[in-house]
């Protein structure tokens, strides 16, 4: 397996959807200034009623990333109490994330291939680390940080599709 490859597509695009994450959340701060409402309306607001709200959105996004590497590479992944109310909160969880992912490196992935991953839920089946990695968790990343960009464009806040992708390493 090719390590390079994997910490491309885990780490690397983890930590770019969690920067163009916290852009985003300050373009909705911004709106909901200007709109003349609290931060919080929007950080409560969800799609549907038996949606999570943003907030619940945003942990899991945080949480997938982190865990997923996490068990990829038999590492420890640092604990959230998921107790954030705020913005400044979930920019915090968010940064230490980053930072978290900031550890990694290439070579933690070279076992990998020997790694399998369970969770209870699954009651004792499990995935390989590439299939829990590719089939779960990117899929559950996106998910989550897709919904926590619906909510925030159903409610209003200027946000596109560059925001969402962010930076793009064009070549010339």
């Amino acid at each position: 397996m090719n390590e390079s490859i994997v910490y491309s597509i885990s780490v690397q695009n983890f930590k770019k959807g969690l920067n163009n994450l916290v852009h985003i959340l300050d373009k909705a701060a911004k709106h909901a200034e200007a709109k003349k409402y609290t931060i919080e309306v929007l950080l409560n607001s969800r799609l549907y009623p038996d949606q999570f709200h943003l907030i619940k959105q945003i942990q899991i996004v945080c949480d997938t990333a982190k865990l997923c590497v996490a068990r990829i590479t038999g590492k420890d992944a640092p604990k959230h109490e998921d107790s954030e109310t705020t913005l400044g909160e979930l920019n915090d969880r968010i940064t230490s994330v980053i930072k978290y992912l900031d550890t990694y490196k290439e070579e933690d992935f070279t076992t990998m291939a020997e790694r399998t991953v369970t969770q209870p839920r699954w009651e004792g089946k499990y995935l390989t680390a590439f299939e829990y990695l590719t089939q779960h968790a990117i899929p559950n990343f996106y998910f989550h940080l897709t919904t926590s960009y619906a909510i925030l464009r159903h409610n209003g806040v200027e946000v596109g599709k560059k925001d969402y992708l962010g930076e793009m390493p064009y070549k010339s």
